[in-house]
């Protein structure tokens, strides 16, 4: 017999942010929480102003020129992200670093990684049309790390959502679990327990 989940919390950060927005914007009854961590949503909110950031500049490189540029440097790739968009980089040990790097060099990967940002214009005229609809009104926890987003991922949820709670995590860059995991973590029970 298959498996019926009929209500569910959702927790997203990064990339995973747009999709469960489309879910939760689509279907808001089957929603009861949503965390929303540390990326903004393409087309909602201060949009334009955050892709002018120079720290951002990965939203746009992309093709196939940049997926050859990339290819056998997937790891100095990579380090760029964790060195640059995190509190403290060495919060992301070696093995971690080593693990995403050979996942990253598998044929066909970089390529998916690099569609993901090219989806953006698409997410943002989506995303444009979900909040036409009007807000959710689901609880909302949106986290943000102090040395990345910090209280603008609130401020970003708020244009779509009526029940929004912010939680800023001290010493954290965009990599959350990595930089501060216990933070997040029992930010996320005590909001998931309410």
């Amino acid at each position: 017999m298959p498996l019926k989940i009929d209500k569910v919390a959702v927790v997203s950060h990064d990339i995973g942010n747009m999709v469960a927005y489309a879910f939760v914007a689509q279907f808001p009854e089957r929603v009861t929480r949503w965390v929303v961590m540390d990326a903004p949503l393409p087309g909602i909110g201060p949009w334009d102003e955050i892709l002018k950031s120079p720290m951002l500049w990965h939203f746009n490189f992309r093709g196939p020129d940049m997926e050859r540029l990339v290819a056998g440097r997937e790891r100095i790739y990579l380090d760029r992200f964790y060195n640059e968009l995190s509190a403290n980089p060495k919060a992301i040990d070696e093995a971690t670093r080593q693990h995403y790097a050979a996942l990253y060099a598998r044929p066909g990967n970089m390529h998916c990684a690099f569609e993901q940002f090219a989806a953006f214009g698409q997410d943002a005229t989506d995303n444009k049309a979900l909040a036409a609809k009007g807000k959710l009104a689901m609880p909302i926890l949106a986290v943000g790390g102090d040395k990345s987003f910090g209280a603008l991922q609130a401020d970003v949820m708020r244009v779509v959502a009526s029940d929004v709670t912010a939680q800023v995590i001290a010493n954290s860059g965009h990599w959350l679990m990595e930089e501060q995991p216990q933070a997040t973590i029992a930010a996320i029970k005590a909001f998931l327990d309410r």
